[in-house]
């Protein structure tokens, strides 16, 4: 395909001459300008043949621009795959998720991670993440979606816990390998160069159409799976914000085709390509498709192919599979066994013509080439091509004309007149800079419109004093001409609904600083990050006693509030376990207290029974002796035995009421010490005991998330 751009409108031999291969002159016996000239001369006669010469190819020349993009090399036109995974235009929900679902597969299968979005954990992660983004329209890059791998915004999959699902160990470990991609040195190329915009593709500057060629020969498997899908995500993206129409705005052209739309297995280029099969012709996208073997495309495919042009076909595995495909796309009248005679007997360059359109399969020759077939062009040829120095002489780009032909065609009225782009006086406050590729830009005003930066992120404060608080942060910044680039002190709050808006038709652009054009906001991730953990520190409060923090935006009136009811409520809880403490001793000191009392009290009327008793035994005893009845001598004696007894009775009283006063004495003591233990827990939690202590906590540089980050055009910059 790259052999598009060898055309040469005098057909002269010295134009041929730098692109024969020596090899082949050599074998034909001919110096390289003799052969050349011979090439040459058989290119004027086989054009001759087909009434065309120099002039026609002098037109071709001049009314397009041939482009040789090779992503992940600088051979040709670098394409910025890598840069950012922009949000899909237009798409609608099931567009939506059938494109993040081949984007995720793509990717993984370049970090070597299989299986799809059914079976692979790694795939459900990665494109939830992506849909997230997506549906709330922010784009991302690589490093973004590293940290997200890491910290997910999300907390549950389905029904199950994040980390049940995906152990935060084993998602960094994922992460790493993503990180492997981005930190090898091949992979700096594929987020340089021209941006993936069908728009820029399709047309130059200047207005002319373009013939762009993406090559992939120089890459490895996984690296053209992932670069085949973007590009037909990208595509679909384009076709999605196109209006309908019976016109051809494009032409997609796939050679070699087997791999990407196999009939058993789903590659992720498969459904991209599907999806153009099915819809792409309403929207004026053709696409053509090339193989040399049948058997190897999806039936579905197939099917959906309604021009089929047809070489011979060998063998009959291959002839029964296009006849089965055309016959289940014919209408009627459909002669398999003919049409397997034609296709069995085709001289070279001759081609079967079956389309849903005609009656009849026509056969036909295809006609001599305008441009030089020489074969695949190699790393170096493709390089020469580049700096355009094929055919006629390069023609001087306009710098950043390619925005009113982009919002032309997003708009849905096609590229604008070429004569009208050239003859307009384009003056640098008129003309928006073009940005390097991955650089993610937004727009609000009118008039005159100047750069600057739109931020939004996840900030986390977090400290050992029990803080851990994420806020999100969304600012814009200027932007500076110094080694500073972004003036972060001096932001301003905005409302990510301000950044939505599209540029008006007559805006005017600022120039950028020369950085900003050289590198866009590669870096400024990090910057943000290093600026806002010594300038976005978080104040904080807590109190000492109890470590209680204070919410975030509580003032300090209300959280001591808080504070004082929390101390009322542990006061109380704090008195409480000291009553229920000494609970279990002052029971057993007071029923030692009533049992003392009570042995008191027996004593004590034991006591008096004892001296009445005494009373009345001297008095019986005196009587006795004063009337002589009885024995005086034993009378006296036993009320001398009474009276012992009264005595050691006594004694009893004496000794139950001196244990009685130990233990209540030991009992006031012990509901003293409790008393006064309760006092003190009482003042520990008093309101004028309460300590604030203040303090500020700085954003962890490492858990920066940033969610959304590029140019903002404004007026007022």
């Amino acid at each position: 395909l790259g052999n598009l751009a060898l055309a040469f409108p005098s057909l002269d031999g010295r134009e041929f001459a730098p692109w024969v291969d020596p090899e082949e002159a050599r074998r034909v016996g001919e110096t390289v300008e003799a052969h050349a000239e011979t090439i040459a001369t058989r290119w004027r006669t086989g054009l001759a043949g087909w009434g065309m010469g120099p002039t026609q190819v002098g037109e071709l020349v001049a009314a397009r621009e041939v482009r040789i993009y090779t992503p992940g090399s600088r051979a040709g036109v670098p394409l910025a795959m890598l840069g950012s995974l922009a949000v899909p235009l237009g798409a609608d929900e099931d567009t939506l998720r059938e494109q993040v679902v081949s984007a995720t597969s793509a990717l993984l299968g370049w970090v070597g991670v299989s299986g799809d979005g059914l079976q692979s954990r790694e795939h459900v992660l990665v494109s939830r993440i992506l849909h997230d983004a997506w549906e709330a329209g922010h784009g991302v890059d690589l490093a973004w979606l590293i940290a997200a791998i890491q910290r997910p915004s999300f907390d549950r999959i389905g029904v199950l816990p994040l980390d049940d699902f995906f152990p935060a160990r084993e998602r960094s470990a994922l992460a790493m390998q993503i990180n492997n991609l981005l930190a090898a040195p091949g992979t700096a190329v594929w987020m340089e160069g021209d941006p993936l915009d069908l728009t820029s593709m399709l047309w130059a500057p200047d207005g002319r159409p373009r013939t762009c060629v993406v090559s992939i020969a120089h890459l490895g498997d996984a690296e053209r799976m992932f670069a085949v899908t973007a590009l037909l995500d990208a595509l679909v993206a384009w076709m999605r914000v196109q209006p309908g129409t019976s016109n051809l705005r494009a032409l997609l052209f796939m050679d070699e085709v087997f791999g990407y739309l196999p009939p058993v297995a789903n590659p992720p280029s498969k459904a991209p390509m599907l999806t153009l099969l099915k819809q792409a012709r309403a929207f004026g996208l053709g696409v053509v498709l090339a193989t040399q073997n049948p058997v190897d495309l999806d039936y579905k495919a197939l099917s959906n192919c309604g021009t089929w042009f047809l070489g011979r076909l060998q063998t009959d595995r291959d002839r029964q599979r296009v006849l089965d495909g055309l016959e289940g796309a014919a209408t009627a009248g459909f002669d398999r066994a003919a049409l397997d005679r034609v296709l069995t007997s085709l001289q070279p360059r001759h081609f079967v013509l079956h389309s849903v359109h005609a009656a009849a399969p026509r056969v036909f020759q295809s006609r001599w080439t305008m441009s030089y077939l020489r074969g695949p062009v190699t790393r170096e040829e493709i390089k020469r091509i580049k700096v355009g120095s094929v055919g006629a002489a390069p023609r001087a780009n306009v710098a950043g004309s390619v925005v009113p032909p982009g919002e032309a065609l997003r708009r849905g009225a096609g590229p604008p007149p070429p004569q009208a782009l050239r003859d307009a006086p384009i003056t640098a406050p008129s003309v928006r800079a073009l940005l390097p590729a991955g650089t993610e830009e937004r727009f609000r005003g009118t008039g005159v419109l100047a750069p600057g930066i739109y931020l939004h992120a996840r900030v986390h404060h977090v400290d050992r004093r029990g803080v851990d608080s994420w806020r999100e942060v969304c600012i814009e910044v200027p932007v500076c001409d110094d080694d500073r680039r972004v003036d972060w002190d001096a932001n301003v709050q905005a409302e990510p609904a301000s950044w939505e808006g599209a540029p008006g038709a007559s805006v005017q652009w600022a120039a950028p600083p020369e950085w900003l054009r050289a590198q866009g906001t590669r870096d400024l991730a990090k910057r943000f990050a290093a600026w806002s953990s010594a300038a976005m520190k978080l104040g904080c409060m807590r109190e000492t006693k109890s470590g209680l923090l204070a919410e975030v935006g509580e003032s300090e009136d209300a959280f001591r509030a808080r504070v004082a009811a929390a101390s009322g409520a542990a006061r109380e809880a704090a008195v409480a376990a000291v009553r229920a403490r000494h609970a279990s001793r002052l029971a057993t000191s007071a029923t030692k207290v009533t049992k003392a009392d009570a042995k008191l009290q027996k004593e004590t009327a034991q006591a008096n029974a004892a001296n009445v008793d005494t009373v009345a035994t001297w008095g019986g005893a005196l009587l006795g002796a004063m009337f002589g009845r009885g024995s005086a001598v034993s009378k006296i004696t036993s009320a001398a035995r009474t009276t012992n007894r009264n005595m050691a009775q006594a004694g009893d009283v004496s000794t139950a009421k001196a244990a009685l006063e130990d233990v209540s004495a030991a009992h006031t003591a012990l509901e003293a010490a409790c008393d006064d233990e309760v006092a003190r827990c009482e003042a520990t939690y008093a309101p004028a005991a309460l300590v604030l202590e203040h303090f500020e906590v700085a954003p962890r540089k490492a858990d920066t998330q940033v969610l959304g980050l590029g140019v903002l055009w404004r007026d007022g910059a």
